[in-house]
């Protein structure tokens, strides 16, 4: 069955061996709950030596095996930028190691290049390593952390990565900027036929469908035209969104109001949520139409009281895509 955007782990190519859980909210590791306090320095951390300019690719050298009992985080580089504020969406550029092998993991997101968006927040589909070496940083920060495995892949390690039960991770955390929070783009006129919105003053949208038959085929609507880059098929995308059902007005799922965005890939989405977003810009403001073929198909969602003639929409503001 396909999922909800909000139910899907990070899928970027970087990320998609790091994302620490999947299936929906309830499977989030119980690590994550603590995942904002701030984490404190400790031997391991410290041990891990970092070179290099904040906007390349550092050098790192340890000794392995380096391990933790529990999760420590070294400030490299203190960044002169805004602190990182519980719900707020960073975007960082990282390199993860082995601790226990020595061995490079991956990583990505120096320079130009597009880096990782992570939401700050305890619903975040990420491992809770991250997440702690990112929480009390300020933006331009470099952070050494050392991550257990509770706090990583759990019990089960990562076949993927080569990654045992056992073992330790490195992360080397560059806090590059702020995501936006909301949609920034210029007001666009409303087309006729399309559920109506209103924003409140936080941005989250209330959608007001029409009396009227849902269409047969994919709409799309902007009402905010974002001067961003274009989100392309395949892209890892950051937004906000809420779903309704057309025939009833229900909301069916949001992530406003649940720790912050929502980041995923359009591959791992419903057809005309993808479709939706393809073509569009960063910054900008959509109203996606859905019919059941490009939605949930006859079977419908049962868990969020989808059934399989009910045509969905979704009212997205695009944040950032990579």
């Amino acid at each position: 069955m396909r999922k909800l955007p909000v139910f899907i782990s990070v899928a970027t190519v970087a990320v998609l061996a790091l994302s620490g859980c999947s299936g929906s909210p309830s499977a989030e590791s119980t690590s994550a709950a603590s995942a904002l306090s701030c984490t404190d320095s400790g031997k391991s951390s410290d041990a891990v030596k970092v070179t290099g300019k904040i906007d390349a690719e550092p050098t790192v050298k340890f000794t392995s095996p380096l391990t933790a009992k529990t999760t420590e985080r070294t400030v490299v580089t203190k960044g002169k930028g805004a602190a990182v504020k519980d719900g707020e969406a960073v975007e960082i550029a990282y390199t993860a190691y082995n601790a226990e092998t020595g061995a490079k993991l991956n990583g990505g997101g120096y320079g130009d290049a597009a880096g990782l968006t992570v939401t700050v927040a305890k619903t975040a589909s990420i491992i809770p390593g991250i997440l702690k070496g990112i929480a009390c940083s300020s933006v331009g920060s470099r952070i050494a952390v050392v991550v257990p495995p509770e706090d990583a892949f759990g019990t089960k390690g990562n076949t993927d990565l080569k990654v045992a039960a056992t073992d330790n991770i490195i992360f080397v955390i560059d806090v590059k900027s702020k995501v936006a929070t909301r949609a920034n783009g210029k007001d666009q006129k409303p087309e006729d036929g399309f559920p109506a919105v209103t924003l409140a003053k936080d941005g989250t949208p209330t959608v007001k469908v029409p009396k009227t038959d849902a269409p047969t085929e994919l709409k799309t609507e902007v009402l905010k035209k974002g001067d961003g880059g274009l989100v392309v098929d395949g892209a890892t995308v950051t937004v906000q969104y809420t779903g309704v059902i057309w025939g009833t007005g229900k909301v069916f799922d949001q992530s406003w109001g649940k720790g912050g965005p929502a980041t995923f890939a359009t591959s791992n989405v419903v057809p005309g949520f993808a479709q939706g977003l393809i073509g569009q810009t960063v910054g900008s403001q959509v109203v996606i139409v859905i019919p059941p073929a490009l939605g949930y198909g006859e079977t419908g969602n049962t868990t969020a009281g989808i059934s399989g003639t009910d045509t969905l929409v979704f009212v997205v503001d695009i944040l950032a895509s990579a």
